[in-house]
């Protein structure tokens, strides 16, 4: 029998989830989730661009969704600029006794040494009382920095560093919110934006640095380290989300290092490009316009370039699809695990299954 499933938004990543979920044959969508009164009676497949209907209405009555009993959550809203807030979100969800896989906020990927004792304490115990459990990933943070460059440490010998890299021209990425006023492109330079603010960083992707630590039984120094190197536009540049005038901020990279006796040991690293020809020195994937990499240092050395791009050619879009289907193909191993949080370090191989083309 197809576990029921609710989608919750239909934004960037949502609308790919919806078209996920679908295609899944052990799934079945029963409810999508729309903050914007303008969606509210649209049917789910029109919001997702499908060409058909699903014969699913999206709402904004949470109760009403609730009310479905659904097995899971796909929970797709956007998380960065409230995160206390979705988190109160999901820790009612799973008292209500519903999964939920979600893409943010981040920093529940692997939140052991981030969060408050007390916080996870209540997640913990919303996920006893509702018998249901809570898994938070995408591609970054998630599968492109924790089951992925894990995988590869299995064929390591000795490890002297694991490093995850985005290397990406984010030009095409439609994130208004996100591109601005969380990564500061377009600001002054004299402008600290939030994800630059002191322990942000640490915050948003040091939850993968902890996660490959503890997959590697590490016992890191305190606190994490933070390196961070901002490029000010040397012309004017537009993008899809912003546009970046001479002198302002235009690409940024940084790195949050786990370490152990001073040396770095796990470190996640951006290159973020806000157009290609930024920033020659910077490495750059070896085909298309945006990969991760995976570097393992120590004997013997390995590397490992995943790239995607989408049927149109643009990796920011196929960036979403990713994100989306890690979640949507999650659903029933997250409906099988224990109740409560639950990590990649806690479910088994996820593949997509079920979905080889006829």
């Amino acid at each position: 029998m197809a576990l029921r499933v609710v989608e919750w938004s239909t934004g960037t990543v949502g609308r790919h989830a919806i078209a996920g979920i679908d295609a899944h044959p052990d799934l079945e969508l029963v409810g999508v989730w729309v903050s914007n009164p303008e969606k509210v009676g649209k049917d789910a497949g029109e919001l997702a661009d499908l060409g058909r209907d699903l014969g699913v209405a999206a709402t904004d009555d949470r109760d009403a969704l609730i009310a479905l009993r659904p097995d899971c959550i796909v929970h797709t809203a956007m998380t960065d600029d409230r995160v206390m807030e979705s988190i109160e979100d999901l820790i009612f969800f799973v008292e209500s006794g519903i999964n939920v896989v979600s893409s943010g906020p981040v920093v529940l990927q692997f939140p052991q040494g981030i969060l408050p004792d007390g916080l996870l304490e209540r997640i913990a115990a919303a996920g006893a009382s509702g018998g249901a459990s809570l898994h938070v990933n995408g591609i970054d943070p998630g599968f492109a920095n924790d089951v992925l460059p894990l995988s590869m440490t299995s064929l390591s010998q000795r490890i002297d560093e694991v490093r995850c890299q985005e290397i990406a021209d984010y030009s095409t990425y439609y994130q208004p919110v996100v591109m601005r006023d969380l990564f500061g492109f377009g600001q002054p330079m004299d402008t600290t934006p939030l994800l630059l603010s002191p322990g942000i960083l640490s915050m948003g992707w040091g939850s993968v640095v902890r996660q490959i630590a503890a997959g590697l039984d590490l016992t890191l120094d305190e606190p994490l380290v933070e390196r961070v190197e901002r490029v000010e536009a040397d012309r004017d540049y537009s993008t899809v989300s912003v546009d970046i005038p001479k002198g302002t901020m235009a690409a940024l990279r940084f790195e949050v290092a786990g370490q152990v006796n001073g040396v770095d040991r796990v470190v996640l690293e951006h290159y973020t490009r806000t157009h290609a020809d930024q920033c020659p020195e910077w490495p750059t994937p070896h085909e298309g316009d945006g990969c991760y990499r995976i570097a393992i240092s120590g004997e013997p050395e390995m590397t490992v370039e995943f790239g995607h791009h989408g049927e149109n050619g643009d990796h920011n879009v196929s960036g979403m699809i990713v994100t989306a289907m890690r979640l949507v193909n999650s659903v029933a191993a997250v409906v099988d695990a224990k109740p409560g949080l639950v990590t990649a370090l806690d479910l088994p191989l996820i593949t997509g299954r079920g979905l080889v083309a006829e």
